[in-house]
Parts: C-alpha cells; structure tokens; sequence
C-alpha cells in the first residue's frame, strides 16, 4: 500500500499539517524541520497525490489551449512552444481547435471550464470576448494569443498583422505587379482582416495598382484551391499578376490550382505570397515566399504572460512580434 500523509508524518514525528506546509509551503516550516519531513519522505517512497490536492485548491495544473486550426502547423509549433514552457513550470497544456467555429470554440470553453484549467490561452474566433470576461472573473486567467488586446483589457501575444501585410504588398508592388489579389479569410477573423488592412495601406499610395479581395470560408489548402482554380479560368486581361494568400496553406492551394491544374507558371505569370513561414511553404512544388511569424515564441510567452497573470499581477501586458518577410521562388523566380 502506497504511504499516506499520514504515514509521513508519524514517521517525521511531525503533525500532518507540518507536512502539507512541507509540500506546499516549505517557507513556513524551518529548515530542520523541512530535512526531517524530506526524508521521511524518501523513506517511505510517498507520492503526493496531485489529483486530491487538485480538488482541495479548486484547479488543475493543466493550462487549456484553443487555436484556430489545429491542422495548420503554425498553430501546432505555437502549441510545441506553449507545451515547453509549461512543462517548465509544472504545468501541461490540453489543446483544442475551434475550426474557425464560435459554436465549437464555446463547447471547448465549457469543457475547460469543467476540467478547472489553471488557466486559459486563446485564440478567439471573434472580437466578443465577453465569455472571455466571464471565465477570468470566475478565478481562471486568460491569455489571448496570436491576437493583440486593443483595449488592453488582456493580456495578449501577436504579430503586428498589419505590418505584415503591408510588407507582403509592398514586395509584390516592387518586383512590378499592379493586379494583386488577397485571399482570405472568414474576414471577421482579425489577424486576416489586419493583414488585408496592411495590403491595401499600400496599394493606396500607388497609382496604377488594384487590390481585389476573395473571400475564402476557411483558411485552408482547399479553399485556397478553389480560388486559385477561379483565378486560372479569369481572361489573362484580368487575371491577377499577383497573390497575396492569408496564410500558407491558403498559398499551397492556390500553387496547386496554377501549376498543376493550369499552364500558368509560378511566379512568371502569377507571383505568390503566403503568410506564417510554415515548413511546407519552403518544401512547396515552387517555394512560397512568406510573412514569418515566430510562432514556438508566441506560444513560449503566453505561457509566461499567463504565470504573472495567475500570481495576481493586475497589469495586462501586450507584447507584439515583429513579421518578418522571407522571400523565395514564387516571387524571384531561380534567382
């Protein structure tokens, strides 16, 4: 039979409340007393049992994670980069995708909930974020990730959006495209909405240069598919020079509706740029040039953004990544 608490502190010759303040706070018991509790312990083999002091304290020492799309890698290597950090500080992480889905991002929320996570990151599907309130006000602490807080009122770690567009516009105005297409979306989703914004910031100051958007229903290689097909059938007098895709796999799909379903070439005929800087984006048939988020870092910091939030910190801190523009074939051709 495994030792008890009890067990332990008959053996230490201490009271089992001398123990517990052993295990949970060392800095209330004198150093003697803590090397007597210690090695009764290693004596008898004891083994808390997390899960009992889990109910005593009222939360878990798991941390919920709600991405977008658990089928895109960026959202798996900020998962990869939240997990390390947790471990670090003795937590694990439990994730969940809400597709893009409010219906499905609100069950992954109760389901959270009802596990007790010690607290929540999230990247919401919309700008409500009144659930959100709810949660924190009930004692779990909230992080937004891979999405700023306007308001400052959480907590949160992104990319400027913004900046990113407009440096993906501006790479495809320089190497000399004035018919630019956008897509993505559902464009109520903020960082695609952000990134469009950055886009057409730039096609504003440039006479002669025309922005039209296409809306996808997900950001997905098959919706990228679909529009990269539409784009292929377009009369070449007014046919798009030019892509900017919200994210990569938006971008994969739009490369395989023109090189391989079409005679269009990539980036002779139409030049492509995706967003994330995700591992499949260099190993594509022409490799996509690509707005680099830093997403294992994204995910690393809002675990510890979400440490000083559970310490009681009051102040909501926003930090903000800086994109970065990685530039292949799909734009520069063999060069």
């Amino acid at each position: 039979m495994a030792a008890s608490v009890r067990d332990v502190a008959r053996e230490a010759g201490v009271s089992v409340g001398t123990v517990s303040n052993v295990l949970n706070r060392p800095d209330k018991v004198s150093p003697a007393t803590v090397a007597r509790v210690t090695s009764a312990i290693d004596r008898l083999g004891f083994v808390r049992n997390d899960a009992a002091r889990q109910l005593r304290v009222g939360r878990s020492r798991t941390i919920g994670l709600v991405v977008l799309d658990t089928r895109n890698p960026f959202f798996t290597d900020l998962a990869h980069g939240a997990q390390n950090r947790a471990l670090q500080e003795g937590y694990s992480v439990l994730l969940g995708g809400s597709d893009e889905s409010s219906g499905q991002e609100a069950t992954l929320l109760d389901l959270f909930e009802e596990q007790r996570v010690a607290g929540l990151l999230i990247s919401p599907v919309h700008t409500d974020l009144s659930r959100l309130w709810r949660l924190r006000d009930t004692g779990t602490p909230v992080v937004l990730v891979d999405r700023g807080s306007s308001d400052r009122s959480f907590s949160s770690v992104s990319v400027d959006d913004v900046e990113g567009g407009r440096l993906a516009a501006q790479h495809l105005v320089d190497i000399g495209r004035d018919r630019i297409a956008f897509i993505g979306g559902p464009l109520n989703i903020e960082q695609v909405a952000q990134r469009l914004e950055g886009a057409q910031s730039v096609v504003a100051q440039r006479a002669g240069v025309a922005l039209s958007v296409h809306p996808t229903q997900a950001l997905s290689v098959l919706e990228g598919r679909r529009v990269g097909e539409a784009i292929a059938a377009m009369p070449a007098a007014e046919r798009p020079n030019a892509v900017f895709a919200a994210n990569d796999l938006l971008a994969m799909g739009v490369i395989q509706a023109l090189v391989m379903t079409s005679s269009l070439r990539v980036p002779e005929d139409v030049a492509l740029v995706g967003y994330d800087d995700i591992d499949f984006a260099r190993a594509a048939v022409v490799p996509i040039t690509s707005v680099r988020q830093p997403s294992t870092e994204i995910g690393a910091t809002a675990v510890e953004l979400l440490m000083r939030e559970a310490d009681g910190r009051t102040e909501h801190e926003q930090v903000v990544f800086q994109p970065q523009l990685i530039t292949r074939a799909s734009t520069l051709g063999h060069e």
